[in-house]
């Protein structure tokens, strides 16, 4: 059996919380979880768009779904408290570029701040064994560079949202060499993962969802930065790699402690315009236009993960190539366009994956 496989196996019966389980990586992430036959708790303030992957996959209906923001402080103690879980996947954030400059203290509160509660409320609860707290690759001093970044590279960002991630990267080790390191029963790590797409995203200012409102309108999609290259991988392959990383936590919690990337292979960095351009072939009609770039917003022309130390400690390795993730995630909008069964649809996604590590 191959090490995902293996990796799977360690949560059934296990309490899991995962945060941000109503946006589009929680949602898969905890959808999976149910899967694999564990105890699923999910901490979010709200359901971020509509639709939503959360609402159409029921998900309310598998889990312990609680709304709690996480910049309550009392609130995070108090439900950690009560449901005592053993692993915990933070994926909670404002998670867009844009959206930082439109409202840089709600990105501060919430990625920085509720980061602090969340790793506060671990801190005095002795129930946790393994931590997955996911940040993001905009976590990097991003110095344009054309090798790929990795876990010791330096961190920072001059946007809002980038600061911001790179700030909880600070936060959490500091934690992590304080107080976390210093008991034997609790692994702890960062991931940073690339430009996540696939099925049930909605979110406003994604590439992918704009191209499938645009798709299913008739109306061509707009584009701001064609020339834009970035990490594309499936949502799939780095839910594989936190699943995988805390299973080796639960076991060896001081040597797998610490920094992970998770990114996609070196041929997934495209550009915008090509994932337009495959999109529309994988829909099979549409068009698109390019639009005049907003000069006072900065983005980064090129970012993208080394993950060698996934790939040789923890034997992770992407499994789906540039095409075959454009052709899992529009085909997944076309299914469910058509009236195929959210639940069935992901869940068949997911098999088809884990089945892809077999081959």
């Amino acid at each position: 059996m191959g090490s995902l496989v293996d990796a799977l196996n360690a949560y059934k019966g296990r309490r899991v919380l995962v945060t941000g389980h109503t946006g589009f990586k929680g949602s898969w992430l905890a959808f999976w979880l149910t899967q694999l036959g564990a105890e699923v708790y999910g901490l979010s303030k709200d359901v971020p768009t509509e639709p939503s992957h959360f609402k159409l996959l029921k998900l309310d209906e598998l889990i312990h779904h609680e709304l709690v923001d996480l910049r309550d402080e009392q609130r995070v103690l108090q439900t950690f408290d009560r449901i005592r879980p053993e692993f915990v996947f933070h994926l909670a954030a404002q998670a867009t570029v844009r959206r930082s400059y439109s409202d840089p203290k709600e990105t501060f509160d919430t990625n920085v701040g509720g980061a602090v509660n969340l790793l506060e409320a671990i801190r005095a609860i002795d129930c946790v064994r393994v931590l997955v707290f996911i940040t993001s690759d905009k976590c990097y001093r991003n110095i344009e560079t054309t090798r790929g970044y990795r876990e010791d590279d330096s961190l920072g960002g001059v946007d809002p949202y980038s600061c911001s991630k790179a700030s909880a990267e600070h936060v959490f080790s500091a934690y992590h060499h304080s107080f976390f390191a210093h008991r034997e029963h609790l692994g702890s790590a960062t991931t940073r993962a690339g430009n996540v797409i696939g099925g049930g995203d909605w979110a406003a200012d994604r590439i992918v969802p704009d191209c499938i409102r645009s798709l299913r309108a008739g109306s061509p999609i707009r584009i701001r930065s064609p020339y834009a290259t970035r990490p594309w991988q499936h949502v799939l392959e780095p839910l594989s790699g936190y699943l995988m990383l805390g299973a080796r936590l639960l076991t060896e919690p001081q040597g797998f402690s610490g920094p992970w990337n998770f990114g996609p292979s070196s041929t997934a960095s495209q550009p915008v315009e090509r994932v337009v351009q495959k999109a529309i072939q994988v829909w099979g009609a549409g068009d698109y236009e390019v639009t005049d770039r907003n000069p006072h917003l900065h983005e980064s022309t090129l970012l993208h993960l080394d993950s060698t130390k996934a790939m040789d400690h923890l034997q992770w390795n992407v499994r789906w190539d540039f095409d075959e993730m454009l052709q899992q995630t529009v085909g997944w909008y076309k299914s469910w366009s058509s009236g195929v069964d959210v639940r069935t649809l992901t869940a068949s996604q997911i098999a088809h994956y884990v089945d892809k590590q077999r081959d």
